[in-house]
């Protein structure tokens, strides 16, 4: 017990957040030069954690290998049975020998009790033990990405005599996972269906940076499931505990990179810290069933094979049981010691991989050079429906060798699938414009590659029949109507009149859900001479699905008219708003005509306006309060205060001259929070000014500075720029 704690009185706990560039932390690169930044301060969450004297050790507290905390480990696992054994550490903080035994339960998800089991444990003073046990679940519900059912297990510290002293649970899924080489990635004992298909995520949101809350972690991972992504690589960080945690829930497997880019310093400093980095990614996500491996290496950086040996062993130490693995690029030193390499695919690369499964971290970038950033995949949501098409088709099926979902597609079972960069949308360090290659952008608000991502869940697999159609009958649209779908048929309806067919399979594609296209259907005269006959009812593209002859789905899409309102929506996912003073929802404003059809080639500022529990944070930042419409929509955030109730937004234009836009209203309510919150005073929301570096009235001398300042951006740059070069030589 800390001699510093003052019983009966009030205690202060006092932390230092210091981000400053340091080359002995990793990632040791200065934050200026980095693809990514960690900002400054605290935006996860902190608890405050009272045990008894017995209790249940903190993984990355005690510092074990292979030890601390709960140790969870699938031994045996069939459609008939699955084996749990659990490895329990205890500490005794008191100064005698204490003794009783750990009771363990396994719920399924109906909380009912599936198995049990009890283990005695003797503890001397000061001391530790860990016990062990294993439970026996029969008829067990696999854990798969279709299907991922969790299991909890409940363990209880007793005494002598029965009573509870500690008690910890966590989430299980029970699955297996293997890399067999030439034979690709099984799951469960059976060969996985299809590509492992996901996407690469930093955790950078719109207005907040990194300080999105427990809810925004969560949709996150649910948009990405919803398009389609059962793998996520997480950035080159651990990802926050809550997004994790639903990734748990939703099914969707996990890549976790330790920090580091471009950057590798010998001392054993540095280089100690990194293993410790290791260790503790290990010991903090060991037990999820999300976890599909792990990547130790520093991404992109030359460092000696010992260090590669080294990071291998300690992930390996740190989970010493079946259906742990490392990966590390094919292509850089060391790359024996790993489990799984990562590789584009192509010929030289089976040859270079010795048997091994490989999978691509990375795919999808096609920028030309990293000082101009342009690319296919680059595409801002408001440059509209062409630019939008243009990305979709080089993530889908480009005509052009890269790889894409096409290519993935094609390749043999020892291509184990492929994370895209990037899934959203984000600000970047060592750059002043951000990354427009997400499929959303960076409120998350989707894209057209969104839905075609979306469609290639598969019906088969349990997943909800879905059909889009990419294209806004607009004087700016073109010829070709573009449709995704995970229908076997497609039903294209013109004008209410002209109807066009198109089977899946005659595509002679082999991705999930091919990219279809009806060739030279829309000409803007004829929905011309339609609206000028008032023919409004027939002005509109009807796009059906349709699976063993049947319409399963269904979407209409109409042109938009003379803007005349604004439409407020609530985008939560269908996660509630706690009132906590941090949560936060966003709120969309879209610009539509007077049947709601949503405006997209749209040029206003709308101003926002909140009431009741609720605020908008960063109303006075530049850009956000008012806001200009991007591809039809002007979206904000709303944080919650400490007290639930309704919160009312209003926005309207700001030039409210007669004859603009009518206003919208929305109002929406917080629900109560249910954690015990520990603090005293809310910070206020501060005022973001644009601040001048020197404030001089000599023109010439300030217009000189602003170039050098400029030449210093551009030289670090240049670095970047040849850092990347190096890296891509060596891969090509």
């Amino acid at each position: 017990m800390s001699k510093y704690i003052k019983f009966g009185q009030e205690n202060i706990i006092a932390v230092l957040a210091d981000n400053s560039d340091d080359p002995t932390y990793p990632p040791g690169k200065p934050q200026s030069q980095l693809d990514f930044s960690y900002f400054g301060g605290i935006y996860r969450d902190i608890w405050l954690v009272s045990t008894n004297k017995v209790y249940v050790t903190n993984a990355n507290d005690v510092h074990k290998v292979a030890g601390g905390g709960v140790l969870s480990n699938i031994e045996l696992l069939s459609n008939k049975k699955a084996k749990i054994s659990l490895k329990v550490d205890i500490q005794n903080a008191n100064k005698s020998t204490k003794k009783g035994f750990v009771h363990v339960f396994v719920k399924d998800k109906h909380d009912k009790i599936v198995a049990s089991n009890k283990v005695n444990y003797a503890l001397a003073a000061n001391k530790s033990v860990a016990v062990s046990t294993a439970l026996l679940v029969k008829n067990p519900e696999l854990w798969t990405p279709w299907s991922p059912t969790l299991y909890r297990v409940e363990i209880y510290v007793k005494d002598q005599r029965g009573n509870n002293i500690d008690a910890v649970a966590l989430k299980q899924g029970l699955r297996t996972i293997e890399f067999r080489g030439v034979d690709g990635f099984w799951l469960n004992g059976e060969k996985y269906p299809g590509k492992l298909i996901g996407g690469n995520r930093h955790q950078d949101y719109a207005t907040v940076g990194n300080a999105a809350p427990n809810s925004t972690q969560w949709k996150d991972a649910l948009l990405l499931k919803k398009a389609s992504h059962d793998v996520i690589r997480t950035g080159h960080y651990p990802a926050d505990p809550a997004f994790m945690d639903a990734c748990d829930a939703l099914g969707i497997f996990c890549i976790t990179p330790t920090p580091g880019w471009q950057f590798w310093n010998k001392d054993e400093i540095f280089v100690n810290r990194v293993y410790d980095d290791v260790a503790n990614i290990v010991r903090r996500d060991r037990n999820r069933p999300c976890m599909l491996m792990y990547e130790p290496i520093l991404n992109e950086t030359h460092y000696p094979d010992w260090f590669a040996k080294r990071v291998a062993e300690i992930v390996h130490e740190e989970y010493p049981y079946k259906g742990i693995f490392a990966a590390s690029d094919s292509h850089l030193i060391g790359k024996e010691y790993f489990d799984v390499l990562f590789a584009h695919p192509d010929k030289r690369r089976y040859d270079e991989v010795n048997g091994k499964s490989f999978f691509t971290r990375e795919w999808g970038d096609n920028v030309d050079a990293w000082t101009s950033n342009n690319s296919t995949s680059r595409i801002l949501r408001e440059w509209g429906e062409q630019a939008q098409l243009i990305q979709t088709m080089h993530y889908g099926d480009p005509d052009y060798n890269f790889s894409s979902l096409e290519k993935f597609a094609n390749q043999p079972d020892q291509y184990v699938g492929g994370t895209m960069w990037h899934s959203f949308d984000h600000n970047r360090g060592c750059f002043t414009i951000p990354f427009y290659g997400g499929i959303m952008d960076i409120f998350r608000l989707p894209k057209y590659s969104y839905y075609m991502f979306a469609s290639q869940r598969q019906v088969s697999q349990g997943y909800e029949p879905m059909i889009h159609i990419a294209h806004e009958i607009s004087q700016a649209s073109g010829p070709d109507v573009t449709v995704f779908t995970n229908c076997e048929e497609v039903r294209f309806i013109k004008y209410k009149k002209d109807t066009l067919y198109c089977k899946v399979s005659d595509l002679n594609k082999k991705m999930p859900s091919p990219i279809v296209k009806f060739e030279d259907v829309f000409h803007f005269q004829e929905l011309k001479s339609l609206t000028r006959a008032a023919k409004w009812d027939e002005a509109c593209f009807i796009a059906e699905g349709l699976i063993d002859g049947k319409v399963v789905a269904r979407c209409v899409k109409t042109p938009s008219y003379k803007p005349s309102q604004i439409i407020l929506k609530v985008v939560d996912e269908g996660i509630d708003l706690v009132a906590n003073g941090s949560d936060m929802v966003k709120v969309v404003a879209y610009v539509s005509d007077r049947w709601g059809n949503v405006k997209r080639l749209d040029d206003h500022y709308i101003e926002f306006e909140v009431y009741g529990e609720g605020e908008q944070i960063a109303p006075d930042m530049v850009s956000v309060n008012p806001r200009k419409t991007q591809w039809g929509t002007a979206p904000i955030l709303v944080r919650s205060t400490l007290k639930s109730g309704n919160i009312t937004v209003k926005a309207s234009v700001v030039n409210k001259a007669e004859g603009t836009l009518t206003p919208g209203q929305i109002t929406f309510s917080s629900v109560a929070c249910k954690d015990i919150l520990v603090y005293d005073e809310i910070g206020s929301e501060p005022k973001y000014k644009i601040k001048k570096d020197v404030d001089l009235t000599n023109e010439d001398l300030k217009l000189q500075i602003r170039k050098l300042q400029q030449e210093l951006r551009n030289y670090k740059m240049e670095k970047v720029g040849k850092q990347q070069q190096e890296m891509e030589q060596i891969v090509n």
